[in-house]
């Protein structure tokens, strides 16, 4: 339209483009770890398996794939340390201790599954994390097993890294004070 000028023309087209993303069919449990297992298959360097095997031990968990789980969780603590200045460092930290700990849960090892929420949280965060937040799946175990000291503890790490919380992690604690299980949204999931 001539006559007409918009600001900012590219920014105003962001939510149109987001808002078309949230009309696809959800991806289901097995769709995701399918797509982990794939993208770890294809891996043709150590550093493009060290990106993928945090999802394959995540995903293979969701799906009830304990020991693939197990393994690839380990696989990944042995070759995180080779990696303390990539920027998925904080990443691997969280999930490979995410996975161990929700595995410990099944296997009725509580106090194993509180030490690897903790050291979890003692990740030194990432560009996800600090933006976005921890996975929050550990801690939800352990809440709704009666341990909530323990993610009080969590919380309070999370707090050095995650700098964008704008008080979620303030209503977490509340509500986990109060005895009840928060609603964690997509912090259950990545």
């Amino acid at each position: 339209m001539k006559g007409i000028r918009m600001k900012t023309p590219a920014l105003a087209l962001i939510p149109l483009v987001l808002a078309g993303c949230f009309y696809a069919d959800p991806i289901t449990p097995q769709q995701r770890y399918d797509t982990a297992i794939k993208r770890l298959s294809e891996a043709t360097s150590e550093t493009e398996r060290f990106y993928a095997l945090d999802d394959a031990a995540k995903e293979s968990f969701a799906v009830g794939k304990i020991e693939e789980a197990r393994k690839y969780a380990i696989e990944l603590r042995d070759l995180t340390p080779r990696f303390q200045t990539n920027w998925n460092y904080g990443n691997a930290i969280q999930d490979w201790n995410l996975v161990l700990g929700r595995i410990a849960i099944t296997e009725g090892k509580i106090e194993e599954a509180k030490a690897h929420l903790l050291a979890a949280g003692a990740s030194p965060g990432s560009p996800q994390m600090n933006s976005f937040g921890p996975n929050m799946s550990l801690a939800k175990d352990l809440i709704e097993k009666g341990d909530k000291e323990v993610v009080l503890q969590y919380f309070d790490l999370c707090r050095r890294f995650w700098e964008m919380h704008n008080g979620q992690l303030d209503t977490w604690s509340k509500q986990v004070k109060e005895g009840k299980t928060p609603d964690f949204g997509a912090n259950l999931v990545y």
